[in-house]
């Protein structure tokens, strides 16, 4: 999967007639031309004040509300963004491998969102009953919908998610007219990622400690990640050591192994989670063997279990934040 979360999602083909349907229900809800502006195009007010910018997007030039009221976030990147500059999105898709939106965030914040169906299979119907006047999501998972999306509303696509996570951050707060909001979310973050960085040793202990991280993947390999991701940016950020396994992941993102070499992932801290069943993704038969407890991590007890969701599945800085607050626990307690 291009996507540097690369979670396994469950599609099924939408029929032509319900995409037809949901962009006429909220062609007419809403007021959005097909292009994506809004029906009074973006003029200005009588007060003078214009009512749309243009962002710049992966799908080109896209006129979005100066201040929009009602946006549909379709990923978790998305949703961190929005709720992380104070915006609260009326609807939101899940993961496939789960019915509600990550734990990490405020349940106060998530409860009142509705749920437009999965990542990468949300139900147009759904999401054009809400009448959004934005919707935030990426080319990777809704590429192949921008027609059936932009004809709903103005749609904002990143190219990918993982990764670009930051210079995503930065064109969602532009979408959403949070710039001012957005630098001190940054300004914080860089700040808490020196305390951190200070609170393990400093920065020549944290480059001469070599950290991997292991997830493991239902119905998948054993992922040992890399550095072109949403965790390795934040474990470059902390400048901590990687071992060298993971210069020979694909495209950065990951290097799969079976459990017969999980050796392989041996370095001074392992940090894990599960993508699904532990059973079923071979996190237990793993950790019970040899192999794994023959790791110096796990023999020096630096093996630490986290939660997917937060760690691997978060992206955006409300996950990054409690991330560092979870590592810095762990590397000193």
């Amino acid at each position: 999967m291009a996507s540097s979360v690369r979670r396994p999602v469950r599609r099924r083909t939408l029929a032509l007639g319900a995409l037809s349907l949901a962009g006429a229900l909220t062609l007419s809800a809403c007021g959005f031309s097909e292009s994506g502006g809004s029906a009074s195009g973006s003029s200005d007010s009588d007060s003078g004040e214009a009512k749309t910018h243009t962002v710049k997007t992966a799908m080109g030039d896209v006129e979005v509300p100066v201040h929009p009221q009602r946006v549909v976030v379709l990923d978790t990147g998305e949703l961190d963004s929005a709720l992380t500059l104070g915006v609260q999105p009326v609807g939101g898709t899940h993961s496939a491998s789960e019915d509600s939106f990550p734990s990490y965030l405020p349940a106060s914040r998530t409860k009142s969102i509705k749920q437009v169906g999965e990542i990468a299979n949300p139900n147009l119907e759904t999401v054009a009953s809400l009448k959004p006047d934005l919707i935030l999501t990426s080319k990777v998972r809704d590429g192949d919908r921008y027609e059936q999306l932009k004809a709903i509303a103005p749609t904002v696509m990143t190219e990918s998610t993982g990764s670009a996570w930051k210079e995503n951050f930065q064109l969602h707060a532009e979408a959403l007219g949070k710039q001012a909001e957005a630098k001190k979310v940054v300004a914080d973050y860089d700040a808490r990622v020196a305390k951190v960085t200070e609170a393990i040793g400093g920065k020549e202990k944290a480059a001469a400690t070599e950290v991997n991280f292991v997830r493991f993947v239902e119905g998948a390999d054993i992922r040992i990640y890399g550095k072109q991701n949403y965790i390795g940016s934040i474990l470059a950020d902390l400048g901590m050591g990687r071992p060298a396994i993971t210069d020979k992941a694909k495209d950065g993102f990951s290097y799969d192994v079976s459990p017969e070499k999980i050796d392989l992932a041996d370095a001074d801290v392992v940090f894990t989670s599960t993508y699904g069943d532990p059973a079923k993704a071979g996190t237990t038969k793993t950790m019970n063997s040899g192999l794994w407890k023959g790791l110096k991590a796990s023999k020096n007890g630096k093996v630490f279990k986290v939660d997917d969701r937060l760690w691997i599945a978060g992206i955006g800085y409300t996950a990054a934040d409690k991330i560092l607050d979870e590592f810095q626990a762990k590397m000193t307690g």
